[in-house]
């Protein structure tokens, strides 16, 4: 089966909806993760063991979600030296913007890689474009996946005509233009 490139985890099982987002993009590019719930909290240990020893195992890069205070990426962040991504979860009375805060405001020498509240698929897109750093094979699939992705953008400008009755910008108004 192969060893996890990835790994996910998660302050807590409520927060693995979110990390099945991830999990699901990770697995669209054929790539092994782990997923795994240890609170900085609760689980101190635990979290240091899987940060401590992760590298050893062939992760690449871990991904970690958590809401409310937030610790837990920045806690793995400072058992190892490989990329920690932080996922603020949206939780709690603030919704989420206090586990950004908390993510994004690390320490200097603890470095954590933020997303967005629930930004699940951009830390796995971020994950892939860390290990695709020594992947060719990976690194083209994310550049075909990009494309895919921009021809559904230019495929839905016909749904503006379509859904209103608004000017539209004309195509040519895309197109790359040559300075003279």
């Amino acid at each position: 089966m192969g060893k996890p490139m990835i790994g996910i985890i998660v302050g807590s099982a409520s927060d693995l909806p979110v990390a099945s987002k991830a999990a699901a993009l990770l697995a669209e590019f054929g790539v092994k993760y782990e997923v795994g719930v240890a609170s900085a909290h609760r689980t101190p240990e635990d979290v240091r063991n899987y940060a401590s020893g992760a590298e050893r195992r062939g992760i690449t890069a871990i991904i970690a979600m958590a809401g409310l205070s937030a610790a837990l990426p920045g806690v793995i962040a400072a058992h190892t030296t490989l990329p920690v991504i932080g996922v603020p979860i949206a939780s709690g009375p603030l919704g989420g913007s206090d586990a950004l805060l908390a993510v994004t405001q690390m320490p200097p020498g603890i470095p954590v890689g933020s997303m967005g509240i629930d930004g699940a698929k951009n830390a796995a897109l971020f994950a892939l474009r860390i290990a695709a750093l020594s992947d060719p094979e990976l690194s083209d699939a994310l550049r075909a996946w990009g494309e895919k992705a921009s021809e559904a953008v230019r495929a839905s400008r016909a749904k503006v005509s379509e859904a209103s009755d608004m000017p539209v910008v004309p195509p040519e108004a895309f197109e790359h233009c040559a300075k003279d």
